[in-house]
């Protein structure tokens, strides 16, 4: 007993030390194993760098991180808001291992605790992690004042009500960390006290859920949420089950983020003066394929990936098109209305991980050159093109990449 009290008191005495050489504004904390749990649950935002000594990337970021812990601490000198830590990842394996960290600098975001794959990818400059943290700080959730500025709030991906009895209460409280953690997901909207005493039983606190209306499935429109509403975890899954769609739209902000996902990615290019393509597509994808989880369903516009289009031989006529890009190589699918038709995608979906596509694509070719005769191009299995969203990939000119060989599919 003594002794593991004692262990107890020197974990505290340790985090004391910490929080005190924050107070001085001594920048950049060292997380290792022995303090990472307890600065994580003590502080509302917290950016880790893993790093390594060796790595040029990491050598330029030091002194602008050193930098901007030290204005971030000015703007936010209270406990439990946010830090800034570093971990060098060659003193600390069992650490990179966790949070599967496949190259340097990475700098996990975790916030209220919560260890996910969410990382910073932003301008490595002191004014960007400012702007960051300020951000992130900021509250997730909008107050609204009517009932008509609610009726009229935009639904984008999707949004989360929240009809609250008043801001003092725990339930309040798991609402928030939530929605701070799920901020870049969903929108959170909030209204208290006699204004929603009409829209929830009395003395009740009420979420609800109101979804994307382009998105088919009609009982997402709107759901209530029945679960425990003090459970961070419960509410997590819930809202992320509602709010991260089967379809996202791909963009140069986002496509390292769903690139390190590590699966497929099956895109929709579409013209973004004729979106009825991605109405269709999702509307397959959610009656054909809404339990398939080994690829990406993405959409993206034609003007802004014009150069993959070209690559496979497609110009911004041939819209809509449907593609698989597998990092390795791009497939692309022959006929896209056959999207409408049962079980024609996820055949070819199918085809990927057996290696069919790749195997019937060369057969073919060798059978075009050894025949002399005419083949019906109707007949032909998908063409195989270079992959060009790997080149979206982290960058070897941002980062040392860790190499991990991956079978082609």
């Amino acid at each position: 007993m003594k002794v593991t009290g004692g262990f107890e008191i020197l974990t505290r005495l340790s985090f004391l030390v910490t929080q005190l050489t924050l107070a001085a504004g001594n920048s950049v904390v060292v997380v290792t194993h022995e303090n990472l749990e307890e600065i994580l649950v003590s502080n509302e935002l917290v950016l880790l760098s893993f790093y390594t000594d060796w790595c040029r990337f990491s050598q330029i970021l030091a002194p602008i991180f050193e930098e901007a812990a030290s204005k971030i601490h000015q703007k936010f000198p209270e406990n439990g808001r946010v830090i800034l830590g570093k971990i060098n990842c060659d003193k600390e394996e069992e650490l990179a291992d966790k949070f599967d960290i496949l190259k340097y600098p990475t700098i996990k975001i975790i916030r209220n605790g919560l260890i996910s794959n969410q990382e910073y990818r932003g301008q490595r400059s002191v004014e960007a992690f400012v702007q960051f943290v300020e951000k992130e700080l900021l509250d997730p959730i909008e107050e609204f004042h009517s009932v008509d500025e609610l009726k009229n709030a935009e639904v984008g991906n999707g949004i989360v009500i929240g009809y609250f009895v008043s801001k003092d209460h725990a339930e309040y409280d798991t609402y928030r960390k939530v929605a701070s953690l799920m901020r870049n997901d969903c929108r959170f909207l909030v209204g208290f006290g006699e204004l929603t005493k009409d829209l929830r039983p009395p003395g009740k606190n009420v979420l609800v859920y109101r979804g994307d209306p382009s998105i088919p499935n009609q009982k997402d429109y709107y759901s209530e949420y029945s679960g425990n509403m003090t459970s961070f975890k419960e509410l997590t899954f819930w809202v992320d089950k509602k709010c991260v769609p089967l379809v996202r739209e791909i963009n140069f902000d986002n496509a390292e983020e769903l690139s390190e996902e590590g699966l497929p990615f099956v895109l929709l290019f579409y013209n973004k003066h004729d979106l009825g393509a991605i109405q269709e597509f999702k509307t397959a994808i959610q009656r054909h394929l809404a339990d398939e989880n080994r690829v990406n369903f993405l959409t993206a516009d034609g003007e802004l990936f014009k150069h993959p289009l070209y690559h496979m031989g497609m110009s911004m006529g041939d819209l809509p098109v449907v593609a698989i890009d597998s990092f390795i190589h791009m497939y692309l699918f022959p006929r896209f209305e056959d999207i409408n038709q049962p079980g024609v995608l996820k055949k070819f979906i199918d085809d990927l991980f057996s290696g069919a596509l790749h195997y019937n694509f060369h057969l073919a070719l060798e059978a075009q050159e050894k025949s002399e005769s005419t083949i019906d191009p109707a007949e032909f299995p998908p063409v195989a093109h270079e992959s060009k969203f790997k080149e979206l990939k982290p960058s070897k000119h941002r980062y040392t990449l860790i190499n991990r060989s991956k079978d082609e599919l």
